[in-house]
């Protein structure tokens, strides 16, 4: 009887001014079910491979988004509001190379064991979030509330580190006339 194995690796690294860039790569491959009844080896070199792949497939692809960013000045945003997926980098993985009971029980990305990135914002980032708040004409606290529960359907309070980071790149793109305020806060496509 065939069997799903799926493998996932997810990877977020930090960037100047509170921001960050995050890539995840998930992969599911069929497999013969005998395998672990009478080649545990044999399925232990397949998760092997498979997980290979997705490392390389996200460092590959987090190196590009830095060379990217290194030549142009920030990494290139098509002017839209990224969603709580495209922000947190972790594409639904526990970050440690397969999925189910055959991980090697870390988390991989730095969180509180589950892969969401539910750790609470640090009070530099909530500075830092208001300050930049603070900059954008127009923007107020209420608004900044606005977006907030746009983006992540909870106020500015309930975010989380991973949603806040996001909320920051996406005020810093708004700063920089890369996405339009009020198309950000009405929620139309940009």
């Amino acid at each position: 009887m065939p069997m799903k194995l799926n493998v996932g690796l997810a990877k977020k690294l930090g960037q100047p001014d509170f921001g960050s860039l995050g890539a995840s790569c998930s992969v599911e491959v069929e497999l013969d079910g005998s395998l672990l009844r009478s080649d545990l080896e044999a399925f232990h070199t397949h998760v092997r491979n498979a997980f290979t792949a997705c490392r390389q497939a996200v460092h590959d692809e987090l190196a590009r988004h830095q060379d990217q960013a290194g030549t142009n000045g920030s990494a290139a945003r098509a002017g839209n509001i990224p969603s709580a997926s495209q922000t947190n980098g972790n594409g639904g993985q526990n970050g440690n190379g397969c999925s189910g009971a055959h991980g090697n029980g870390h988390n991989g990305n730095g969180t509180n064991g589950n892969g969401n990135g539910s750790y609470r914002a640090s009070s530099k980032q909530m500075e830092y979030l208001q300050q930049l708040a603070r900059q954008i004409k127009g923007l107020g606290v209420r608004r900044l509330d606005t977006l907030a529960q746009r983006m992540f359907s909870k106020s500015v309070a309930g975010l989380t580190s991973l949603d806040v980071s996001g909320l920051i790149d996406a005020l810093k793109a708004i700063k920089a006339g890369e996405i339009n305020l009020d198309t950000a806060l009405s929620g139309a496509a940009p």
